[in-house]
């Protein structure tokens, strides 16, 4: 690491005033400041607060394409810190900036670490958290997603949840005005309570004699009760049959009906269909 300018000449002068900062950037947009000086800090728009209880590792960092690793720790007692947060999944895939800082003048500061929050682990009132370098998503497979959003009220509702099992089972009887599997492959944020902030995919939707049940692929990790409000979005179906009574007209889906889906990489030539060179939508 290449320290310079007035940071280098204060290193250099024998007496130091330094400490550590970590900045913690939620996928909410909640942003986090600590430090492990006996002060409040503050810089780039973030405070940075002395008693949380944080600490990282040595941070290991390489040339190259290297992945550069460390580890934080931390008691979970501060208010920003709590346990039902981390159960919750709000501080997943978090992203992290370390600085080495003078505290006697924060302008004199260098970046140490840049990346996001890996493996959280909680136990005995305390959580460990790997910190990923920027070079950990060289890693990860990618694949092509395509997804658009709705802004039509026809085609979202926000609503208070009437019954709930498990923060993934929804029943409704006042959500009758939406076709049956109206809201499948769609989405339900929460709006309001404890679980607010937090975002699942519909698994499948019923509406049998008026009673509309709602399953998601995962439940919520944080409580949900009755009384809170959801927003529920609907997603589009790829079939085109299905666009003109969902989306009214076929051009209004904005969307990519043709995208074949994940079994065309089976598919082989067969003397029973059209090998024209077409769509494969079947």
């Amino acid at each position: 690491m290449a320290i310079a300018g007035a940071l280098a000449a204060h290193l250099q002068s024998g007496v130091t005033t330094l400490c550590r900062a970590w900045a913690l950037t939620r996928r909410d947009g909640v942003v986090l400041g600590f430090t492990d000086h006996d002060l409040p800090l503050s810089f780039e728009g973030v405070a940075f607060t002395p008693d949380s209880g944080m600490s990282a590792a040595a941070i290991q960092a390489g040339t190259g394409l290297a992945v550069d690793n460390s580890e934080a720790l931390g008691v979970l007692s501060h208010d920003s810190l709590r346990e039902e947060d981390i159960a919750a999944g709000r501080f997943d895939g978090a992203g992290v900036t370390a600085w080495l800082v003078n505290w006697a003048d924060v302008a004199q500061r260098t970046v140490l670490f840049k990346g996001s929050l890996g493996e959280v682990k909680r136990g005995a009132g305390a959580f460990q958290a790997e910190l990923r370098g920027q070079a950990e998503a060289l890693n990860k497979p990618w694949g092509y997603g395509y997804r658009f959003t709705v802004t039509d009220p026809d085609y979202f509702t926000e609503i208070a949840v009437e019954q709930v099992a498990v923060g993934k089972h929804f029943t409704f009887t006042g959500l009758a005005g939406f076709a049956d599997r109206w809201f499948e492959r769609g989405r339900v944020a929460v709006l309001t309570g404890a679980a607010a902030g937090l975002v699942a995919w519909v698994k499948n939707d019923r509406l049998i004699g008026g009673i509309r049940k709602l399953e998601l692929w995962e439940g919520l990790r944080a409580e949900i009760a009755p009384g809170d409000m959801i927003r529920i979005e609907a997603d589009y179906a790829k079939h085109p049959g299905f666009v003109p009574t969902k989306y009214s007209h076929y051009y209004n889906l904005h969307a990519f009906p043709h995208i074949p889906g994940e079994d065309w990489l089976l598919a082989v030539p067969s003397s029973k269909t059209d090998n024209s060179g077409g769509s494969l939508q079947r």
